[in-house]
């Protein structure tokens, strides 16, 4: 099987999957009393800038620490899978999960694994930021994108314009790949950290820089798709916790049709 580490960014103890593909990752750690798993504050890492950067202080980290052949992202809320919608209703999380097995035969065929689309219909993904969040966030963004690496800026305009993407920070890929992303992502945000600091925000909205990169993933993956002919896989993903939906959906149509931003996570 294929040399597979898949990191769970996770704050909290929660269940964790027995096969030894996954490792938990105490995002964050820094300063922090123990889970009991692996941190993000040892070797090359940000773990200090995880209030605003969520859980890409994990990427971070196993991008500049793991020597693993592939490397994957995934959050203790979210987990991949690849059994049928009826399991996934029916069956408890313990028996969901991708394992090393199935994601080595996926990596076989495919170069990029990322999780089924978020689709929002009504809205685009510009739109649906600048709705629940602030537009500045992406603007500023676009900025530092012509500035810096003007080739990406039709695949930004492109996914911006987009009903729908790959959201939730969640991949599997080689680590040439992770690296070719993280060596383009984390210049980005850290550009975007000196024009627009976050200190200014509250508690939530200072999350903004994990959220700029749910989008510029996409914009990554749609130039690495178009110039490397990459072939992507999307896979269904289960939820670690219950999700209310009707709150979620409650919050979104708020946010379209009254201009009333999101406060907390949902």
């Amino acid at each position: 099987m294929k040399d597979i580490k898949i990191i769970i960014a996770t704050h909290k103890q929660h269940f964790m999957p027995s096969d030894d593909m996954y490792l938990p990752l105490h995002v964050g750690k820094l300063g922090k009393e123990e889970l009991g798993y692996q941190g993000d504050d040892t070797g090359d890492n940000i773990s200090a800038k995880n209030p605003n950067f969520c859980e890409l202080t994990g990427l971070y980290w196993a991008w500049k620490n793991l020597p693993n052949d592939y490397l994957g992202l995934i959050h203790y809320r979210r987990f991949f899978s690849v059994k049928s919608r009826m399991e996934r209703k029916k069956n408890p999380l313990e028996t969901l999960y991708l394992t090393h097995k199935e994601a080595s035969e996926l990596l076989s065929q495919y170069d990029v694994i990322v999780p089924s689309k978020r689709n929002y219909y009504i809205e685009t993904l510009y739109s649906h930021y600048a709705n629940t969040l602030h537009a500045e966030h992406l603007d500023v963004t676009r900025e530092i994108i012509t500035e810096k690496c003007g080739e990406f800026l039709g695949s930004f305009d492109a996914v911006m314009k987009q009903r729908g993407g790959y959201m939730f920070n969640m991949f599997i890929m080689s680590k040439k790949l992770v690296n070719d992303y993280c060596s383009w992502l984390f210049p980005i945000l850290f550009e975007l950290e000196k024009r627009i600091p976050a200190e200014q925000y509250s508690v939530f909205h200072a999350r903004f820089y994990g959220r700029v990169s749910e989008l510029l993933f996409n914009v990554w993956l749609k130039q690495y798709s178009q110039s490397k002919l990459l072939k992507v896989k999307s896979i269904p993903f289960v939820y670690g916790e219950k999700i209310n939906w009707l709150k979620k959906g409650t919050a979104f149509l708020m946010a379209k049709f009254f201009g009333k931003k999101y406060e907390k996570s949902f």
